[in-house]
């Protein structure tokens, strides 16, 4: 056990560190901390100061416990102060009295006294800790300090103040204060746990193209302290899953966050640096060697590694442009009659990637959401960016397909050529023609998607070529292409209702 230091807790107040500590990360900024803390304690009441938690500690859920069971612990009071020493709080303690200010003049450094009329009004602690989940508006109430020098008001300060000294109750870390009532006298590794705003970490993945459908995988976890502590040799776990977070009582409104995590496969012979298993209804993620984690810090880990991955080139031609905000709020009814809707044709064919996290396909954990990038080697060895998306968490066996861009040589046009609405007979005929064109210098297949958006209740009058039925509004043709080819599908979709 790694200690830094402990004071006997038998008498007055008795400040202590700790030791061991243990982190599980979620990536809606907060984590779970757990430490050990080494108390030496009477029976009956101790005044226990501990020095080691974050700037962003939520104080309620700070949990104090022997452990191993053998002593009644109970924290009767706790009082959480997260306002070390600043430049904020020592104007305030000094407002009203007469400070010297260091002033730098090219060569010449001279000192003048100045009262602190006003002091900067600090922001208060809580206010980080609300914010280090959700986004708030600057506080009100923050002003700039009013120093008099020379009897004239000044605003700002003059140089750099030069304090007398700390002022009593002043704190140099966020401190908890602790009066701990025990049945028995003696030493006791205390297990301290609390939940802590300033923590991050998110997932990315590196696809290489080895060939025309093999990839080769590197994905990162990236953590991210801003919690205000160094955490030395700490002990890493990331959750996955949809986790159920409130907010803070002072933010807006309660709601759920979701959380990630990451996953570890072997490659190239290696030992995973992250190992998964299933926790409750979610996935946790360990990271099977110690990590120091600075403050400020951004800190990547190598958490997955495969090659061969299969992963199909799928090129997609969605034909209808329509403008999502023009009919926000449109019901069923109002689009069907809307003669002009669906009509703006798309030239762009999507290009995407799609593959299976399975054993076969030398993957096969649990996924966790994350940026994916994807490369490709040029002919003189060197990578290029080649498109990137985002996956959302994924379950072994599942089948990703993700957007990478626009193919450049790749093209299509769409047009309406029938459009007949019988209200009396409740009955409507639209009829389309698509073309599609290959520039490239090999063959490709285009899938061209046609969404049936008019009526649920609908039949394929005539197709020119034969077409595959995806979902209930949906259909796919599917179009080869020789280089330099075009071809036209036309096709007429009868809709009752």
């Amino acid at each position: 056990m790694r200690l830094r230091a402990a004071l006997l807790c038998s008498f007055s107040t008795a400040i202590c560190f700790a030791a061991d500590p243990a982190l599980t990360v979620y990536n809606q900024q907060f984590a779970v901390v757990r430490e050990t803390i080494p108390l030496d304690l009477k029976q009956g009441l101790n005044q226990i100061q501990f020095t080691g938690t974050t700037a962003q500690l939520e104080p309620e859920s700070v949990m104090l416990r022997d452990p191993s069971g053998q002593r009644l612990l109970r924290v009767l009071e706790q009082n959480y102060r997260a306002d070390p020493v600043s430049l904020e709080a020592l104007m305030q303690r000094y407002e009203g009295q007469t400070i010297d200010f260091e002033i730098h003049n090219g060569d010449r450094v001279e000192t003048v006294s100045g009262k602190i009329v006003r002091a900067e009004a600090a922001v208060p602690a809580q206010w980080f800790n609300q914010s280090a989940y959700f986004a708030q508006p600057q506080p009100p109430g923050v002003a700039q300090p009013i120093i008099e020098v020379a009897g004239k008001l000044r605003f700002g300060l003059p140089g750099t103040p030069l304090f007398p000294g700390l002022g009593p109750g002043m704190i140099l870390q966020p401190t908890l204060d602790w009066t701990i009532e025990t049945d028995r006298a003696g030493p006791v590794n205390a297990e301290l746990a609390y939940v802590t705003g300033g923590f991050n970490w998110n997932a990315d993945y590196n696809f290489v193209q080895t060939d025309a459908n093999k990839l080769d995988i590197i994905g990162w976890v990236t953590l991210e302290n801003r919690s205000g502590k160094q955490f030395e040799n700490a002990r890493v776990k990331l959750m996955a899953g949809d986790v159920n977070k409130l907010q803070p009582q002072n933010g807006a409104t309660s709601g759920r966050i979701r959380f990630g995590g990451n996953a570890g496969l072997g490659g190239f012979g290696a030992a995973p640096q992250v190992v998964e298993k299933t926790f409750d209804e979610y996935h946790l993620y360990t990271l099977q060697r110690p990590v120091t984690i600075h403050g400020s810090e951004s800190k990547q880990v190598e958490f997955v590694r495969a090659n061969n991955v299969k992963a199909e080139t799928l090129y997609i031609y969605d034909g209808a442009k329509i403008d999502a905000s023009r009919y926000q709020g449109w019901q069923p009814e109002a689009i069907r009659q809307d003669a002009s809707y669906g009509t703006v044709s798309n030239r762009k064919v999507w290009v995407m990637r799609e593959f299976v996290n399975s054993d076969a396909n030398h993957l096969g954990m649990p996924l966790p959401k994350g940026r994916i990038r994807f490369y490709r080697r040029d002919t003189d060895g060197r990578l290029e960016f080649t498109g990137e998306d985002a996956i959302d968490h994924t379950a072994k066996d599942e089948k990703i397909r993700v957007f990478t861009g626009s193919a450049f040589d790749l093209t299509g046009e769409r047009r309406r050529t029938v459009f007949h609405n019988d209200m009396n007979r409740q009955s409507m005929d639209e009829g389309f023609e698509i073309k599609v064109r290959n520039h490239k210098k090999e063959p490709a297949e285009i899938r061209v998607v046609e969404h049936l958006y008019r009526w649920s209740t609908w039949d394929i009058a005539t197709s020119s070529v034969p077409y595959t039925k995806t979902d209930a509004q949906t259909i796919e043709f599917h179009v080869s292409l020789q280089p330099d080819e075009e071809k036209t599908v036309t096709y007429i979709a009868h809709y009752t209702w």
